[in-house]
């Protein structure tokens, strides 16, 4: 089932009299349970295509679906609330809030979506426990490694249950340990829950994990590729 459909997608800023189509014409489709990263050079256009799919930014032209809504003619306050209840985010920078706990962090979403406070205590604590972080409920982001925060930011984005998560450059930050424990985990709720995750990325640890794999340049895409014909190419 298609959870993503992007139509002719343009998003072209104005840098003084100079016009850059940094999302160049993208059409493509993205399926529940997916595991897509999304590869290119830096200032191919990644970031940008990313933040149009979560909503975080509004293209110049084109059309954006989610579950069968297109967010592009959503308004503001509506595109707030779809995407606090459709969509995950995972930032290379975490954006924990430095006064929670980290808790506090995961349940706050939840807060946002009105939840029963016993729901929210008891999701939070199964989420913190399923990435391995049962023992530092308590503990403030400052206290914790940046694989722990990136647990942590990963738990939050499950946390309102959505329909796929966007991970932008989720292992930038990360070393080779923290790396490999935060894609088990995402491969694990990919494959035990059918969460989708579609990754902006550099990191080839990420794009070996990959079941399928665009790759963009100067905003278009050059390839699009699924993980059976990657195996194969790397055979002949």
């Amino acid at each position: 089932m298609e959870i993503i459909q992007l139509k002719n997608l343009y998003k072209i800023y104005n840098e003084g009299s100079i016009e850059v189509n940094a999302v160049n014409g993208i059409s493509l489709t993205i399926a529940e349970g997916e595991f897509t990263a999304i590869v290119g050079p830096s200032g191919s256009g990644k970031t940008t295509l990313l933040n149009l799919i979560g909503g975080l930014d509004k293209p110049t032209r084109g059309e954006v679906f989610i579950n069968g809504t297109e967010i592009t003619k959503l308004s503001s306050r509506e595109l707030i609330d779809f995407r606090l209840n459709n969509i995950g985010f995972v930032f290379q920078s975490y954006n924990l809030i430095p006064v929670l706990t980290a808790h506090e962090n995961v349940e706050f979403i939840m807060q946002l979506q009105n939840k029963p406070v016993a729901e929210r205590h008891r999701r939070t604590n199964e989420l913190l426990e399923s990435v391995g972080l049962g023992d530092k409920l308590d503990v403030r982001p400052s206290h914790l490694s940046g694989g722990q925060q990136q647990r942590v930011a990963v738990a939050r984005a499950l946390a309102s249950k959505p329909r796929f998560i966007l991970a932008d450059e989720p292992t930038a930050n990360l070393d080779s340990k923290a790396t490999t424990n935060l894609l088990e985990i995402m491969e694990h709720l990919n494959h035990e829950e059918n969460m989708t995750f579609i990754f902006s990325t550099h990191d080839q640890r990420v794009v070996n994990k990959a079941h399928r794999v665009i790759t963009i340049e100067d905003g278009v895409v050059i390839s699009d590729i699924e993980q059976e014909q990657l195996a194969h190419s790397s055979q002949i």
